[in-house]
């Protein structure tokens, strides 16, 4: 049987961490449904560092995850992923002048499609659901699904919450 593997952003971490966040009980359930139902749970070293800003690397649930190093084959297809960005939204009639920038939450959809055994992306950022949009979109599908944790693991793994 095929092990599910769950690549989590800066996002899903600032809510887990934060009992005050809206989001806090939605993050607690998915990390609990993902050692529960043995997810291997993958951190980048993008979401290390987004996260080290504010907070401390100790604070992160390390030992229950494997830390992904952003690679070179992850920045061939992270620069591909945000030139179909542009690519999609000219489409779409906005004036953008592209930028030689890749966001870092692009930097990390590259990471998921790239790494085969990641078949899921986990984020409390709605905007980043936009570019993963935008990408699906110009490309007709991607390596992983998108997991929204403003959704309750409940209702996105179409579980009965007793």
């Amino acid at each position: 049987m095929e092990n599910n593997c769950v690549l989590l952003d800066t996002s899903f971490f600032i809510r887990l961490l934060n009992a005050e966040d809206p989001l806090h009980d939605n993050a607690m359930g998915y990390f609990r449904y993902f050692l529960q139902h043995d997810f291997v749970i993958k951190v980048s070293t993008i979401a290390i560092a987004e996260y080290c800003v504010k907070g401390e690397a100790d604070d992160l649930p390390l030992k229950n995850m494997q830390i992904v190093p952003f690679n070179f084959d992850h920045a061939l297809r992270a620069g591909k992923m945000i030139a179909e960005v542009y690519a999609e939204k000219k489409r779409r009639g906005a004036s953008i002048t592209p930028r030689a920038v890749v966001p870092n939450d692009t930097k990390m959809f590259a990471q998921a499609d790239v790494e085969l055994d990641i078949n899921y992306y986990g984020t409390a950022d709605v905007e980043c659901k936009k570019v993963y949009e935008l990408i699906k979109s110009a490309e007709g599908q991607l390596n992983f699904n998108f997991i929204d944790i403003t959704i309750p693991y409940t209702q996105y793994f179409g579980l009965l919450d007793f």
